[in-house]
């Protein structure tokens, strides 16, 4: 009997260590950053991040933390935003917008990173190539650039006599020079003459359109980066100067911009949980290729162009996904 009580002791002494660890590892909860340079969280990203986690068993707060930091489009917050993140020992950032991206790739080089979409990874040296990223870094592509062409092709479309485009640019942004030489090279192929403008904040945008009278633009392309902290108030200034205006993504549109065309930012939130379940079950991200996005929106504002005293043909308004009336 002495003998039984001493095995069962010996056993228990041995057993507990391993269920310690299981218990410790499966109350281990882990941890995504988000870092973004917006004034705060878009619903119909952030929300379709979090569903496409739920997708995938992730229930924030209950088996997963996500840890937002957003630098009210103060560029200069980004790099102590981002360091922060590493301090909090996220297991994977997911980085919003160019200037987002550099910082957190600044920030570390062990930490998986995913771009929730930027205009060109491999000519910002994010990645060495699409399908093999070769570093931390992966995510996804917007296609922005690239795209500049098609929006002046809406516009022309609307506008059939445009010549004179005005393209309203991040300066701090290092990935604005995509934006304008794509622009420029399409506005070429369109007869059409581009005219950056390179600012920052607010008062400089105002300040931007008395000189696009001044220059008779006949229409303003907007980088998206001002979408979701300036979209609405570009939007009023385009209406009272009679400007038409095309950007991406939807919510332009829905701030009151006449069009907005771009990859849908909730399929790419969608993609971005997918790419995070992978990272955290052992994928190395440097093994997961940098997506291009594979779903638009095309979105008019019929009251806007109204207001402006626009048509839109109907050949362009069957061709988009929404339309506000």
């Amino acid at each position: 009997m002495t003998k039984k009580i001493i095995l069962l002791a010996l056993c228990s002494m041995l057993v507990a260590p391993c269920f310690a660890a299981e218990a410790q590892q499966a109350t281990k909860r882990p941890r995504i950053g988000v870092l973004s340079s917006r004034l705060g969280p878009m619903p119909t990203r952030e929300g379709a991040f979090q569903e496409g986690l739920r997708k995938l068993g992730y229930v924030e707060g209950q088996n997963i933390t996500i840890e937002y930091r957003y630098a009210a489009e103060k560029l200069n917050r980004l790099p102590g935003l981002a360091n922060e993140l590493v301090r909090s020992k996220v297991d994977v950032i997911v980085a919003v917008s160019t200037p987002a991206i550099e910082a957190a790739k600044n920030a570390t080089k062990t930490i998986p990173i995913i771009m929730a979409g930027v205009s060109d990874p491999v000519g910002t040296g994010f990645v060495a190539s699409l399908a093999r990223p070769g570093s931390n870094i992966t995510g996804f592509s917007l296609q922005s650039s690239e795209l500049s062409g098609k929006r002046l092709e809406l516009l022309k479309e609307v506008i059939p006599k445009l010549s004179r485009v005005a393209f309203l640019v991040h300066g701090q942004d290092r990935g604005h020079r995509l934006f304008v030489k794509e622009a420029q090279d399409a506005g070429e192929s369109l007869g059409m003459q581009i005219q950056p403008l390179a600012v920052a904040g607010l008062e400089e945008i105002e300040g931007s359109f008395p000189a696009m009278v001044r220059e008779r633009m006949g229409g303003l392309v907007v980088q998206p980066i001002f979408v979701s902290t300036h979209g609405l108030r570009i939007a009023e200034l385009a209406v009272r100067n009679r400007l038409p205006t095309i950007s991406d993504p939807m919510e332009f549109a829905e701030a009151g911009g006449l069009m907005s065309y771009g990859p849908s930012r909730s399929a790419l939130w969608w993609r971005a949980a997918i790419y995070v379940d992978k990272i955290l079950k052992g994928t190395k991200s440097m093994d997961l290729p940098v997506e291009q996005p594979t779903k638009f929106e095309f979105i008019v504002n019929l009251k806007t162009a109204k207001q402006i005293g626009l048509t839109i043909p109907p050949n362009v308004l069957v061709r988009a996904d929404k339309v506000i009336r």
